[in-house]
């Protein structure tokens, strides 16, 4: 099996090889998930369409591509540099994985940047990432590049040099306001069950706040409780059209600044943010609302809010 998926993907690349100018690869490309938006913002932001080509492993169900896939393309760009071909590395690109950083070819062009700063409730990755973060910088500086991070959340584990010589909240050109429309669900909430995010996730707040009837729904992964309405993984128009009947969402606790909250943002949705977490709102602030969110009073009270969005 392995031999002929060498061989397919050899004879893939050699058949744009003459043809484009830049050559992509993408771990994830996906419409679905917020890297794969986000390697797709990249490209369209960077290079026009009869310019690039973007390969991807999304496509091939026998293999686990979160794991393969940056391994494959470190490969795939030493290909395309070997033969004097501009190369680009888009997503699966945490600032911890100094071994991307050490590996690519010269030239490499990397999308934005990922990572958070929230290690509150991991004490190993609060321990050892810093460490890694500078490994990656180091190597990061010798190359002649323009460093792109999608949030401004590691920006304080960086020197000044690399901060002059890098853009941060790539994310904010995701931006893209559009018409209020009738508002007709109370909370549309992102799940997904990744160990590293489901400690941020509010399952507390959403059982009081089912309890106060707001009528909640969940997109991602299936969240086990009856009493809210499970859409599954959906692609960005069907999110969109959600968000465009949602009044409130909830912000989170990893990373306030996400695709999905700048998603809510262009769609009129208001986001909950704890009182505790209001230092971070630095950045459209009129779309936040911030209060204590164990308080049943204040958020009994978001009701009178939503009468505005109708």
């Amino acid at each position: 099996m392995e031999s002929i998926f060498q061989k397919k993907l050899m004879k893939f690349m050699l058949k744009f090889t003459d043809k484009k100018k830049f050559y992509c690869w993408a771990c994830d490309y996906k419409n679905d998930t917020g890297e794969g938006n986000l390697a797709r913002l990249f490209i369209k932001k960077n290079y026009s369409h009869d310019k690039c080509q973007v390969f991807t492993l999304n496509n091939l169900k026998f293999l686990d591509y979160k794991y393969l896939s940056p391994l494959i393309g470190t490969l795939f760009c030493w290909y395309f540099f070997l033969m004097r071909k501009k190369t680009v590395y888009l997503n699966y690109l945490p600032l911890w994985n100094f071994l991307l950083f050490i590996f690519l070819p010269p030239g490499t062009t990397f999308g934005p940047i990922t990572g958070g700063a929230n290690y509150k409730k991991n004490i190993l990755r609060k321990f050892f990432f810093p460490f890694f973060y500078k490994i990656s910088e180091f190597f990061l500086n010798l190359r002649d590049i323009k460093i792109y991070f999608s949030t401004e959340l590691l920006k304080h584990y960086l020197s000044r040099t690399t901060i002059r010589k890098s853009s941060f909240n790539y994310i904010f050109n995701y931006y893209k306001k559009k018409k209020i429309q009738i508002k007709t669900i109370d909370f549309l909430i992102y799940y997904r069950t990744h160990k590293n995010k489901e400690a941020f996730f509010p399952y507390n707040l959403i059982k009081i706040l089912l309890q106060l009837n707001y009528r909640i729904h969940i997109i991602g992964d299936y969240l086990k409780n009856f009493q809210v309405i499970n859409h599954g993984k959906l692609n960005n128009n069907n999110i969109n059209r959600l968000l465009s009947k949602t009044c409130f969402s909830i912000a989170s606790e990893e990373n306030i600044y996400s695709l999905f909250t700048i998603e809510c943002i262009n769609n009129g949705v208001k986001i909950l943010v704890d009182d505790q977490q209001k230092s971070k709102i630095k950045f459209f602030k009129k779309n936040f609302i911030i209060l204590n969110l164990t308080s049943r009073f204040q958020l009994y009270r978001l009701k009178y809010k939503k009468i505005n969005h109708y």
